[in-house]
């Protein structure tokens, strides 16, 4: 195990953690069309209920994501959620508001109102995935940060990097494309939302309403995808020269590292397919029972994990800079001149090797509890419901 395959491998492991955050965002996207699905309140807390089940999964992957990107790679760690932490916060307090809506919307002495607490919901359902899209969109198009390592033996003031200007973050709003990249995460999260509550929840009524719903969102979801599909392939992109360090522009580079790997670019092919087929199933497949099918959720989300893996990969590997500066292209950042000491790559890659067992327990736990569809009858009877 060399440095440098250390560094692809860490890589490789947060891109993962990104792209199943992004597919477990369905919870967001479900929420965002609590009010717009649930026209009564059964049905609304039968949707509440759905993704209640599955919550603390978005939101544990969201925190690991963070904290693996921090041990592998913490001048990104303190540079990003350092330097543009109002974009971050606010993406954290949202969850918040999530996780504070589900346990205490149905809680006796609630003087908000359950209405409150489901609407603090669909604001996260919104928020949450947006702004997610609007930071990785800096991955792609870059953001306003200077680094000096210089400045690391100074006394008085040892900050490696400081931001630009004092939008810490907040300016990442003002570039279109990534806001193009936020709106298809959250047109995204709510195809996956309608796909998982199709695949969750026993009623007829809400199956012909999530139908409806997935039409619209696959409308708005392929253009805005497209869009940002070509900007990303056809702009200029950065290069990192290994052997002096030094970082220059060329010409289509994220097109280039595309078809530099045939792999990657073989499961950025498959991922897209999956994800349309996913989202197509649904609508012209009919079970038995002449129910709409179900079954879209597990092609739609494997095919997210392998596009956003492989979109992620495309910014870090093949000495690319992975989070670009749009003030001094000399201060990106790349695998190389931002990561960890190899000690502490090689330690953390032992201690992965028992990620395999965390990800069988969470499977059994899934399949455990989505063993039968979620009825009425469930809301009416069971007292550990949301």
């Amino acid at each position: 195990m060399t440095y440098e395959f250390l560094q692809h491998y860490w890589c490789f492991i947060i891109a993962l953690l990104a792209a199943l955050l992004v597919f477990l965002m369905f919870v967001q996207g479900a929420n965002s069309q609590l009010f717009e699905l649930g026209k009564t309140t059964k049905e609304r807390r039968m949707l509440v209920n759905s993704t209640g089940r599955k919550w603390e999964f978005t939101f544990t992957t969201l925190v690991t994501f963070g904290g693996a990107f921090f041990a592998a790679y913490p001048l990104f760690y303190s540079t990003s959620f350092g330097g543009a932490y109002w974009l971050w916060m606010i993406i954290l307090f949202s969850f918040v508001l999530q996780a504070v809506s589900y346990e205490f919307q149905n809680k006796s002495g609630n003087t908000l109102g359950t209405r409150t607490f489901q609407t603090l919901l669909v604001i996260n359902g919104f928020v949450g995935p947006f702004l997610l899209g609007v930071a990785v969109g800096t991955f792609f198009d870059g953001a306003n940060f200077y680094v000096d390592r210089d400045n690391i033996v100074e006394i008085g003031s040892p900050v490696v990097s400081r931001w630009a200007n004092a939008s810490h973050g907040l300016d990442a709003l003002l570039d279109i494309w990534n806001v193009v990249l936020g709106l298809a995460i959250v047109f995204l999260s709510r195809i996956l939302g309608n796909l998982y509550t199709l695949n969750n929840i026993e009623s007829q009524t809400l199956s012909q309403r999530n139908r409806s719903a997935l039409i619209r969102n696959v409308l708005f979801f392929l253009p805005l995808f497209i869009a940002f599909a070509i900007h990303l392939f056809t702009k200029d992109g950065y290069a990192y020269d290994p052997a002096t360090g030094a970082i220059s522009v060329v010409p289509a580079k994220y097109l280039k590292n595309l078809f530099q790997s045939a792999p990657v670019l073989i499961l950025f092919l498959i991922g897209v397919l999956l994800v349309l087929a996913g989202s197509l199933l649904p609508l012209r497949k009919k079970q038995a029972d002449g129910k709409p099918c179900s079954c879209g959720i597990w092609s739609a989300g494997i095919g997210t994990v392998l596009v956003v893996l492989t979109l992620l990969l495309l910014t870090a590997w093949f000495n690319t800079p992975y989070y670009p500066s749009l003030v001094d292209p000399q201060s990106s950042l790349t695998m190389q001149n931002s990561s960890s000491s190899e000690f502490t790559l090689r330690t953390m890659f032992w201690v992965s090797l028992l990620v395999p067992f965390v990800l069988a327990y969470i499977i059994y736990a899934w399949r455990s509890i989505d063993k039968t569809k979620l009825t009425e009858k469930e809301i009416d009877e069971d007292e550990h419901v949301y």
